[in-house]
């Protein structure tokens, strides 16, 4: 069979160079995107895939689609490259194998469960290192670990090119690394009528067509993950439990009704006309093009992973590592949330407010690996610079001010400093433990993460994307009027204010964690050389949370100094408007100095000056219906009052 393979190939090379020798030569010249050197170059690194083999590296790749030194192929109309090689040769994606918390966390399992070492192995492979694994299993070797990881460079190779554009067209139906591949020789694609001729000729793939390589479940293997639970002793109890479910989360969603898949946001499309493949002058530049950036939100292991790219073995420069990282906290800014802070109201020394949080992913958010975390932070100061109110807040090693050493429960009020609210998912073990270790995990303990836009408790996939009871009992948790599906969170304060001097200033972000410290406490009361290497980096890194949200209100008096207050010392009326005048007089023979004007949000939308002796003025409200607040500065004392319009 090899024999026949390569009979086949010198020949198909033999008819390319006879065709070559036959076109004229000033044809040649204008269509070539290469010197004739270059391609003679390129021509003789013919090293196509082997009888009984079923992936090649993604070396074998980057001839074509990688940098185009004549400025013809992989660019867009702006000249810039977009290869794919050098986009993905910098994500979590090309660097899964590599990962130094996945080889801890892999070591920490077998550690705590020796007898499953085999399984647990096996498990993790199929998606971190999926071409080792499968070639492995394939070759009728059932077992593939870190030790056969380390000296494979196929499975060091990561989620590479052939380990999706082999996925067969069945895929969706199968998760937790049971990935159908196509061991036909196919390599799929996204574009209809695809040029074989090369790619049979220099790598022995067959190129075609299918669209489920623009459907989301292409990413479905590896993208939803159930586990199986055992007790404190190793038992198998019979159960399961839901580690991940983005791709189950996306279809629980408005996202697949609207088109909008993983790829969408994840290898964002260029509608420019690309030529994807070098050196080749016949091909047609093809459009949509699927970017293969792979952002996602982990740059704290993006930076990790580049920091330790030599002892890691990651390959990439920092230059591609450091566009993966702006491109994974661009996508976590710009596309994540919606975020936004208002003042409610005040009332017997009490300020409301609340803030808004919309997701805009296709799944919850956060979503995958159980670690990550969106944690709120709230603070409120006054105008002597004392901090009146603080939920959310962080120690000086990042871990959250005033959280359950447990589990902190998902909070819809929140009227306390130092009770904070964090999005996650919590595990627990046969006894309802906290537990970070994933073999362990049988009970869901907490799932408050933000829904996406869509999202019910009565869709049929519902049972593998459960939301707690906790959040599932918060009336305005992804619901408007009882109705679900908003993909919206409020939290709502309750800030006394009893201590404020003068005008105060609030401050709401948006912080996010893809490994807190709480989650690898457990894993490091273990040695071994792979928790031992991870440890030296985490505690090397920067751990700072990342801010993807912030909004505040600033220099509004939301209370007053009782000592400068004269009681009844100023008029303001009606209260309550219908044309938005609304009368201000002094009854205390001060004369009336400044007037503010803030909307409900707290923001400042008017002010007037006085000079002279004015004791009698009147404020026009905007048109919009709603509450407004007036603060009035009189002698050397100020009045506040809240105002409607109707």
């Amino acid at each position: 069979m090899q024999g026949k393979l390569l009979l086949v190939s010198v020949l198909i090379f033999l008819f390319v160079l006879l065709m070559n020798f036959l076109i004229p030569h000033e044809y040649e010249a204008k269509a070539s995107f290469h010197t004739p050197k270059e391609i003679a170059a390129f021509k003789n690194q013919i090293n196509v895939i082997g009888a009984g083999e079923y992936f090649l590296h993604s070396s074998h790749c980057r001839g074509c689609h990688g940098f185009d030194s004549a400025g013809v192929a992989n660019i867009d109309e702006n000249g810039h490259s977009v290869n794919l090689f050098d986009h993905w040769q910098s994500t979590m994606m090309a660097n899964s194998a590599r990962d130094p918390l996945w080889r801890a966390k892999v070591s920490h399992e077998i550690l705590i469960d020796p007898s499953h070492a085999t399984t647990l192995q096996d498990n993790c492979t199929s998606c971190h290192a999926p071409m080792g694994k499968y070639t492995s299993l394939f070759h009728g070797t059932a077992h593939y670990g870190l030790t056969d990881l380390a000296i494979d460079s196929l499975g060091q190779d990561g989620v590479a090119c052939e380990s999706c554009h082999t996925i067969g067209t069945s895929v969706g139906h199968s998760f937790s690394g049971i990935i159908p591949y196509d061991t036909s020789g196919s390599v799929y694609g996204p574009f209809t009528t695809p040029d074989v001729g090369p790619m049979q000729l220099y790598e022995g793939y067959t190129p075609v067509y299918s669209n489920h390589m623009n459907q989301a479940r292409v990413c479905s293997s590896c993208h939803t993950l159930v586990t199986q639970s055992v007790d404190t002793f190793g038992a198998y109890t019979g159960g399961i439990f839901i580690e991940q479910a983005t791709y189950h989360e996306y279809l629980n969603s408005r996202f697949p009704a609207d088109s909008i898949t993983c790829q969408t946001c994840h290898m964002p499309h260029l509608d420019d006309p690309i030529v994807i493949a070098n050196g080749f002058s016949s091909l047609q530049p093809r459009y949509p093009f699927n970017q293969h950036v792979f952002a996602g939100a982990n740059s704290f292991m993006l930076t990790m992973i580049k920091n330790n790219k030599t002892s890691l073995g990651a390959d990439a420069e920092d230059w591609k590592f450091d566009s993966t990282i702006a491109a994974t906290n661009s996508l976590l800014r710009n596309n994540s949330i919606h975020f936004n802070l208002q003042l409610d109201s005040t009332a017997n020394d009490t300020a409301f407010f609340h803030v808004r949080i919309e997701n805009k992913a296709g799944h919850k958010f956060p979503s995958g690996y159980p670690s990550r975390r969106a944690v709120i932070q709230f603070v409120l100061t006054d105008a002597a610079g004392d901090t009146v109110f603080k939920s959310g807040t962080f120690t000086n090693d990042y871990r959250v001010v005033g959280e359950n050493p447990s589990f902190e429960s998902h909070h819809d009020v929140i009227s306390q400093s130092d009770i904070p609210q964090i999005y996650e998912l919590v595990m627990g073990d046969v006894n309802s433990h906290f537990t970070s270790v994933l073999e362990r995990a049988a009970v869901l303990l907490k799932d408050n993460r933000i829904p996406p836009a869509g999202f019910t408790t009565t869709s049929s996939v519902y049972d593998t994307v459960k939301i707690s009871n906790d959040a599932l009992s918060d009336p305005d948790f992804n619901k408007v009027n009882l109705v679900e599906g908003s993909g919206v969170d409020y939290i709502h304060y309750r800030v006394p204010l009893a201590q404020a001097v003068g005008s105060v200033r609030v401050h709401a972000n948006v912080y996010y964690q893809s490994v807190p410290p709480k989650w690898v406490d457990e894993m490091f009361t273990f040695n071994s050389a792979e928790i031992d290497s991870f440890r030296i980096m985490f505690h090397n890194a920067d751990q700072t949370p990342l801010l993807i949200a912030s909004d505040s209100i600033v220099n509004i008096i939301l209370a007053t100094d009782r000592n400068q207050l004269i009681q009844n010392a100023i008029e303001v009326f009606p209260t309550v408007s219908t044309d938005g005048k609304v009368f201000v007089k002094s009854m205390s023979g001060y004369s009336i100095k400044h007037i503010d004007l803030y909307n409900p949000e707290g923001k400042k939308i008017s002010e007037m000056n006085f000079s002279g002796t004015v004791t009698a003025t009147s404020v026009s409200l905007p048109p919009r219906q709603s509450v407004y607040l007036m603060k009035i500065l009189y002698g050397d004392k100020v009045y506040c009052a809240k105002v409607i319009r109707q």
